[in-house]
């Protein structure tokens, strides 16, 4: 039997999953189990969980159904659990280093108590000192065991369930579980304190819980927020069935209504059930209202008597004038009200247009990435929409004949952002976008994330001072309605590195779809149009960007290079699309093919890849065609910009530290043998997770054409796709 079981209810949120289970299996105390609780196998925690019990004996997950929330995540790991005490940790919160061994220590001086509570800290996400709210509550505790009659204070309901240990026969002597529904935390912590024979303090913080951004989901608004009701009539009930003295009903009961009382004087919690909730809780106050109880003084008290009388409209025209004019100032739209930008106010006067829908790529460079392969899907699936592509000036004149644009900057630039329903983009709009009420805003990303992204670049100053302002990001962030991704790791590193409240749509990357969708003679059109000579291998050179660059450099000797790996091979060289000027420089069997419009395109025509650490890598696999890696400086950049995982230790075919060294990767024949191979094959598994040709029709299915979740296609297995064949015919050996 273990000392502890430590359970991690994953509930939806994996995308800091792994430090939350690293905290617990790097701990100095090993006497533990921990019991990972999934939704579902398959899910993306699942997955994380299931690498996790492979390495480790330690690591014995369990499921618990959706609909079970919560609670019946926690209960699920309870039933499993065979430790001598039970610990809880949410999945986005680490356990301090160090906190097993202390809990140890602390159970072998005060004896096996029923409950352990603990410190723990909130820290901030972004700024500020992390705060150790549990400390006030616990200061007065005696130095061992003790009677809760002896802290009267100490209700449980103000603390979380994680800031304790648990004697695991005493919960199933007393029958104890989380009650099902919202703020289980309240219920659960309350009825323990009622039950438990002896207690005892550790001063030191257990866990460390991150404030996430979005807040917690408990404070978005809804009708969740009754609940808090039913944990509160339920710890009252059992109190007052269990006779319960005064000296410990009394702050039970302050503790528990302050909460009642924060919600029903929160502006946004109860949107249109404020008046509602606030009966019911007049109702249950009256019920629960302990004999001469003094209500406390100050507004507070006010408040407590307003409760006790049902006297809403006083109660809401004491706490609610200066948050219905904070309201009103919220829903004031503030462009900059420049030029054009009138205009753009005037359009967001207007109603809505539920048949626009507006695109744009790579901040208006042109018809491209997923953008444009939805806008086409939606041509076909949803012709009634009229879409109107972003484009700058200066690209105008790539824009396909066929497509409708507008010139940014311009008044119908305005016109439509300001009533399209539909916004698509690679990046993000501009700052004055205003995200209107009914709009809907897509964000289909531009690449699987090796290098930090978001809020994760705020470490690594030289690509933070490029990113500018972080607030700016975030608040661009916020519009999302919809985040698209390719595969579970961008899932999970998208949560990071954008923390905001927005759905994620595990799809696949629209552009992506061409790569299974085209056929021989595609390939052999791209080719020709490209300039690749008939029977020539062509190998993709497409490096990515250097943020301690200031122009683009290939670090290679192209020409040298092909003198080195003989007349077969043409070299296609595409830099990042930061240094595209538009003029090709072709020379050779160099092909520069910077300037073409679509990347797929020129993937397409590849008969392998040569990157560094481009994000190209990922989109490239889905063709099952050989990748070679040249990273003559990854200890650099990994250092300077940041990154997710290490390329060296899961590569996508054979890596080159040197000019040499590539040379012989194709002189040999290396590049297209068995280990690129089986190396190519681990790494499709892990990244072309979703891409299978039709995630643009599954995006304007659901976001476009507003189907449910259940009837959109689902994500063909990796093994049945087919992907577009390369153009030469590849020795392996």
């Amino acid at each position: 039997m273990p000392r502890f079981s430590i359970i991690v209810p994953s509930h939806g949120v994996t995308g800091r999953l792994s430090q939350a289970l690293d905290s617990v299996l790097t701990q100095s105390f090993g006497d533990f189990e921990l019991i990972p609780v999934c939704d579902a196998p398959g899910s993306p925690a699942a997955d994380v969980v299931a690498g996790y019990a492979e390495r480790d004996s330690r690591v014995a997950p369990v499921h618990s159904p959706p609909s079970g929330g919560l609670a019946g995540a926690r209960n699920s790991g309870i039933r499993a659990a065979t430790g001598t005490y039970l610990l809880f940790l949410d999945c986005d919160d680490v356990l301090a280093p160090g906190s097993l061994a202390a809990l140890d220590a602390r159970l072998a001086e005060t004896g096996d108590v029923d409950v352990l509570y603990a410190e723990h800290e909130r820290v901030p996400w972004w700024e500020g000192e992390p705060t150790n709210p549990a400390a006030p509550l616990l200061a007065k505790a005696p130095a061992g065991a003790f009677c809760l009659d002896q802290v009267p204070t100490l209700t449980g309901v103000q603390l979380p369930a994680w800031s304790a240990a648990y004697r695991r026969a005493f919960l199933a002597e007393q029958h104890l579980a989380f009650p099902d529904g919202h703020f289980t935390d309240v219920g659960f912590g309350g009825l323990v304190a009622l039950r438990a024979e002896k207690a005892a303090v550790l001063h030191q913080v257990l866990v460390r819980h991150l404030v996430r951004r979005q807040g917690s989901r408990l404070g978005l608004p809804g009708e969740h927020h009754l609940e808090l009701l039913a944990q509160t009539d339920l710890v009252l009930t059992r109190a007052t069935e269990q006779g319960l003295s005064a000296e410990r009903f009394g702050p039970l009961f302050e503790q528990l209504f302050a909460a009642v009382l924060k919600t029903a004087a929160h502006p946004r919690r109860l949107p249109a059930r404020r008046r509602a909730f606030f009966r019911l809780a007049s109702r249950l106050y009256r019920r629960h209202r302990p004999a001469g109880h003094r209500t406390p003084g100050g507004s507070l008290g006010v408040q407590h008597r307003l409760l006790a009388t049902g006297a809403y409209t006083a109660f809401r025209a004491l706490r609610g004038v200066n948050q219905s004019a904070a309201r009103a100032a919220a829903r004031l739209p503030r462009p900059r009200m420049v030029r054009t930008r009138l205009r753009y106010a005037r359009a967001l006067r207007r109603p809505l247009d539920a048949n626009l829908a507006v695109y744009c790529a790579y901040w208006g460079r042109g018809y491209a990435c997923s953008p444009a392969a939805i806008h086409a899907k939606t041509r076909e699936l949803a012709p009634h929409l009229r879409s109107v592509f972003l484009v700058e000036a200066d690209q105008a004149h790539t824009m396909p004949k066929d497509v409708e644009y507008a010139v940014i900057g311009s008044a119908e630039y305005w016109d439509v952002l300001g009533r399209a329903k539909y916004l698509i983009n690679n990046a993000n709009f501009a700052d004055a976008v205003v995200k209107r009420e009914g709009s809907v805003h897509l964000s289909t990303q531009h690449g699987t994330p090796l290098k930090k992204m978001g809020v994760d670049q705020a470490t690594y100053p030289v690509v933070a001072a490029a990113t500018g302002s972080f607030a700016k990001l975030l608040a661009r962030v916020d519009r999302w309605d919809y985040n698209l991704t390719s595969n579970r790791h961008s899932t999970q590193m998208w949560e990071r590195a954008f923390p905001a409240v927005h759905e994620t749509l595990e799809y696949g990357y629209p552009r992506n779809d061409v790569y299974y969708t085209a056929t021989a003679d595609d390939v052999a059109r791209v080719r020709r149009e490209l300039g690749v000579p008939e029977g020539k291998t062509a190998l993709l050179y497409a490096p990515t960007h250097r943020d301690h660059h200031t122009g683009f450099e290939t670090g290679l000797d192209l020409e040298a290079m092909c003198e080195e790996i003989g007349e077969d091979f043409v070299i296609l060289l595409r830099a990042h699309y930061f240094y595209d000027r538009g003029a090709a420089n072709s020379t050779g069997r160099i092909i520069d093919v910077t300037a073409h419009r679509s990347s797929e395109d020129v993937c397409l025509a590849a008969d392998a890849l040569i990157t560094d650490y481009s994000s190209i890598m990922f989109d490239y696999a889905n063709l099952d065609r050989p990748v070679v890696v040249y990273a003559d400086d990854w200890e650099v950049y990994r250092e300077l910009r940041g990154v997710y995982f290490d390329l060296m230790d899961q590569p996508p075919g054979p890596v080159a530290r040197t000019p040499g060294e590539l040379a012989r990767v194709f002189a040999d024949g290396s590049w297209a043998g068995a280990e690129s191979t089986a190396a190519r094959a681990a790494f499709r598994e892990r990244f072309c997770q979703f891409d299978d040709g039709r995630a643009a029709e599954r995006v304007v299915r659901r976001v476009l054409l507003g189907e449910p979740p259940e009837s959109i296609p689902p994500v063909v297995p990796l093994a049945e796709r087919v992907p577009a064949p390369a153009a030469s015919t590849l020795v392996r050996s």
